[in-house]
C-alpha cells in the first residue's frame, strides 16, 4: 500500500538488498554484544568482532531469504489479482513463513504460516491507521490554511470598500 513503491521486478531486487541490509546490521550489533559476552575479560572486543564476522552475514542471507520470497508473493498476487490491497502483503506473509518453515513439516508449516498472516495483519493495520491520522492532520492543516486566505481575502474587499476609488469621471461635453 505503500505510495512510493518501485514496480514489481525491481522492488524484488530492492527488497532483497534492503532486507539483507537490515540483517547484517542488526547482526552486527547483536553478534557483537554476544561475542563480547562469551569471551574471556581481556579479549571481549576482539571475541565481538570474531563472531560478528562469523555470524552477522548469515542473518543477512536469511533476512534477504524472507524479504525476497515476500516480495515475490506480493509481486505475483499483485499480477494475478491485477489489484494492489491491504490482502496481498497478508497472503504473502503467510506464504512465506509456511513456505520457509516447510522443512520442519507440515503441522509447524501451517502454524509459521498463520503467525506470518497474523503479524502482516497487523503490520498493515497499523499502516492504515497511520494513514488515516496523517491524511486527518493534513486535511486539519487545508482547512487552516483555507480559512487563513479566506480571511485575508475579506480584509482586502473590506479595504477597497472603504477607500472608494477615484476613477475619473468621463467629460461630456454639452451642445
Amino acid at each position: 500500500m505503500a505510495m512510493r513503491e518501485q514496480p514489481c521486478p525491481y522492488r524484488i531486487i530492492d527488497d532483497f538488498g534492503g532486507a539483507f541490509s537490515m540483517g547484517c546490521f542488526a547482526g552486527c550489533i547483536f553478534y557483537f554484544l554476544k561475542g563480547m559476552s562469551f569471551a574471556p575479560k581481556r579479549e571481549r572486543f576482539f571475541g565481538g568482532i570474531q563472531l560478528l564476522k562469523r555470524r552477522a552475514p548469515i542473518l543477512g542471507g536469511s533476512f534477504a531469504l524472507w524479504g525476497g520470497l515476500f516480495s515475490i508473493t506480493d509481486c505475483t498476487l499483485m499480477h494475478l489479482r491485477n489489484q494492489q490491497d491491504f490482502i496481498n502483503p497478508i497472503v504473502a506473509g503467510a506464504f512465506t513463513g509456511g513456505f520457509l518453515a516447510i522443512r520442519a513439516g507440515t503441522r509447524i508449516a501451517v502454524r509459521n504460516a498463520i503467525f506470518g498472516g497474523i503479524i502482516l495483519g497487523f503490520i498493515q493495520l497499523a499502516e492504515i491507521g497511520m494513514l488515516k491520522i496523517q491524511m486527518r492532520e493534513e486535511m486539519k492543516r487545508m482547512q487552516q490554511q483555507q480559512q487563513q486566505q479566506m480571511q485575508e481575502m475579506q480584509e482586502m474587499m473590506a479595504m477597497q470598500v472603504q477607500q472608494p476609488s477615484k476613477k475619473q469621471q468621463p467629460k461630456v461635453e454639452k451642445y
